[in-house]
């Protein structure tokens, strides 16, 4: 493949990575593992192909980043605004958010203290984008994360999520392996100044053991991080998840059947995954069920080529 495949591949991969892992976890949001244990055993397919508010944001992030070349936050705050679509499940908090933006504040002005996973599950363009300069990746995030969410954890976990999207993008290209200890090492150096308590939750990566079997991947991602909806709880559990898989599905899998925030947790480890393995491995069956309306799969897979296209300087 040329250059242009790669990155393509690369980037499409990341974008509908995000999107399955969000529609794949939405049908089982807030459930405990032992339920959906119950239920399904391991549920290794998505029930339907919705997405939630998590890949409607990082559409706002992909048409901003086309648009710019580069992370403008006020424009970004308006593109939120023009995608905002209620049902699309959005946290309680966003509401108001989005009204201080139509009442025309600054876009440093309508965020909130929230420590939420929010920032985080939108930011993977940023990511892919800025692969290349982590110095620029991390303003760029830091930025988009402060439109929503002002605490530090919240910008921490967006940071910690970009970071990782980034490095398995470079490692996608340069065709190598990721080892778990330098993956984590990088992100660490630029998360701790942030949050301490990400740099905690983040640490426990490095110990984690690597077995063979899916149940004994989720029960690790179980017993070892929360899964909620703090970038703490969440953040971590996807970038495990990425980190204990072998290939694209088995990451979203350990993800979904971990329970606890499973859209955004399944959407942040699809991203990273899609990143690494590229747009060719997800499941045919997997894409074929995503919704193709107006800003479905056919408009994400578009958005991310004409991404590549721009970071190549392809007009």
């Amino acid at each position: 493949m040329d250059q242009l495949e790669v990155l393509t591949n690369i980037y499409q991969g990341s974008a509908i990575g995000l999107f399955v892992g969000d529609a794949f976890g939405r049908a089982v949001e807030g459930w405990h593992p032992l339920f959906i244990r119950k239920k399904y055993g391991i549920l290794t397919n998505p029930l339907d192909g919705i997405y939630t508010d998590d890949t409607e944001m990082m559409i706002g992030l992909m048409e901003s980043l086309l648009e710019k070349g580069d992370l403008d936050p006020d424009y970004t705050a308006k593109i939120f605004l023009k995608n905002f679509h209620p049902f699309r499940g959005y946290g309680r908090r966003i509401y108001g958010v989005m009204k201080r933006i139509s009442d025309g504040l600054p876009w440093d002005k309508v965020g909130t203290d929230s420590w939420g996973n929010g920032a985080a599950m939108r930011i993977a363009p940023v990511g892919f984008f800025f692969y290349d300069d982590l110095s620029k990746l991390e303003k760029a995030a830091i930025l988009s994360s402060k439109i929503t969410h002002k605490h530090p954890n919240g910008i921490a976990g967006a940071l910690a999520q970009a970071l990782a999207v980034a490095i398995a993008t470079s490692k996608a290209i340069k065709k190598e392996k990721v080892i778990k200890e330098e993956f984590i090492k990088i992100i660490i150096e630029r998360v701790k100044p942030i949050s301490i308590d990400m740099e905690t939750e983040l640490l426990k990566i490095k110990k984690l053991a690597l077995v063979n079997s899916i149940e004994e991947k989720i029960d690790i991602v179980v017993k070892n991080f929360r899964r909620d909806v703090s970038a703490p709880g969440a953040v971590p559990a996807a970038i495990a998840s990425f980190l204990l898989a072998t290939d694209f599905k088995e990451a979203v899998i350990i993800a979904v059947n971990a329970g606890g925030d499973t859209d955004t947790i399944g959407a942040m480890a699809g991203s990273i995954a899609g990143a690494y393995w590229g747009f060719n491995m997800i499941p045919s069956n997997w894409f074929e069920v995503l919704e193709d309306d107006k800003k479905g799969k056919s408009y994400i897979l578009g958005l991310a080529k004409h991404l590549a296209m721009r970071k190549l300087g392809i007009n």
